[in-house]
Parts: structure tokens; C-alpha cells; sequence
């Protein structure tokens, strides 16, 4: 009996601790944009900043034009789902960011988006204020020396998912089925 009490003030005093951490963080942290201020340029060579994430929910994908698969699978599956969405999908705004500024140039970026979709935007600069944007992001990548004198980047594979607040609200993981991936984005434009 004693034993069954402990345990019961102990699980109470564990729920209580994490709702004040819970209530500590959001305090701390809500109500601030996911991310951190940055100044890039588009794939037209425009400037661009973390307010082209307000305003409107946005999904953000960061990859490179070199990748072999996972950039342009992921980039024809966006495509896809946003043409498949049609107008409950008008209000999303898509963009994918490189992780190789190096190699990933404005024009680079224009031609190889272009081949997907014109709803998406690339985002590219330079590439310290690029490297710390995606860190920002909670983002991996790191470059891989290949043997050969060439190089590739390993790299999350998961698109982040912001509100119009340009609050975090969610991802789409890679491989993640057409259908439940088409809810979340339905969800996130009929919240924003």
C-alpha cells in the first residue's frame, strides 16, 4: 500500500516538473519564429529574408542540386502534391533551400527548380550566412569528400512544415505516403 502511494506522489511530481518545463519553454520561446534571421538571395538573385516565411504557411525543404535522389524525388513529390492540393492549396508558399552554396549558384538553382515547379522557390547565398541559416533550422548536412576530387553532401532528408506565424508545425519525413503527406499540407493551408 505504502509502496502504490509513493509511486502515485512520484508520477505526480514527474507530471507536474514536465508541465512547468512545457510551460517554461513556450513562455521562453513561444510566439517566435521557428529558425533565425537571415539575409540570402532567391533563385532570381532577389533578396530574401526569414519574413518570406510569415504571412503564409510555408514548407521548407533543404537539399542540393547535385543530389543523386532524394533532392529531386523530393522536389517531383512536392510538385505533385501542390498541383494534386489545387486551390486548398493556393496559400502555401514552397522552398527549397541548398545545403552546397558553393556550387549551388542562383542560376544553378533557377534551372534546376525550374524543372520541377514554379511553386517553388530556391533559396541560395552565401554560403556562412547559408550554412548558418540551416543550423539554425535544426538542419544536418556535411560535405563528403568522394575520392575522386569531387564531393557530395549528406543532408536531412525531412521537409519542415511552418505556420503563418512561421511557427514550427510539423514535417513530412522522406518516403512518407502520398496521402498522409497531402493531409498534413491540407491541414497546414487550412490553418494558415
Amino acid at each position: 500500500m505504502m509502496r502504490s502511494i509513493l509511486v502515485g506522489i512520484l508520477v505526480l511530481m514527474a507530471a507536474g516538473i514536465g508541465w512547468l518545463t512545457f510551460e517554461w519553454y513556450r513562455d521562453r520561446f513561444g510566439g517566435e519564429p521557428y529558425g533565425a534571421p537571415f539575409t540570402l538571395v532567391d533563385q532570381k538573385g532577389a533578396p530574401i529574408t526569414e519574413a518570406a516565411f510569415r504571412g503564409h504557411p510555408s514548407v521548407i525543404f533543404f537539399g542540393f542540386t547535385h543530389c543523386p535522389e532524394v533532392c529531386p524525388t523530393t522536389l517531383f513529390e512536392l510538385a505533385g502534391w501542390l498541383k494534386t492540393m489545387g486551390d486548398d492549396g493556393k496559400n502555401l508558399r514552397a522552398y527549397f533551400v541548398t545545403v552546397d552554396p558553393e556550387r549551388d549558384t542562383p542560376e544553378i538553382m533557377n534551372a534546376y527548380i525550374s524543372n520541377f515547379s514554379d511553386r517553388i522557390l530556391g533559396i541560395t547565398g552565401d554560403p556562412e550566412k547559408v550554412h548558418a541559416m540551416v543550423k539554425a533550422f535544426g538542419i544536418y548536412w556535411k560535405k563528403v569528400d568522394t575520392g575522386d576530387g569531387d564531393y557530395t553532401m549528406d543532408h536531412s532528408s525531412t521537409m519542415l512544415l511552418l505556420n503563418a506565424k512561421g511557427d514550427y508545425a510539423g514535417t513530412i519525413a522522406y518516403g512518407e505516403s502520398p496521402d498522409a503527406a497531402v493531409a498534413k499540407l491540407k491541414r497546414l493551408a487550412a490553418a494558415g
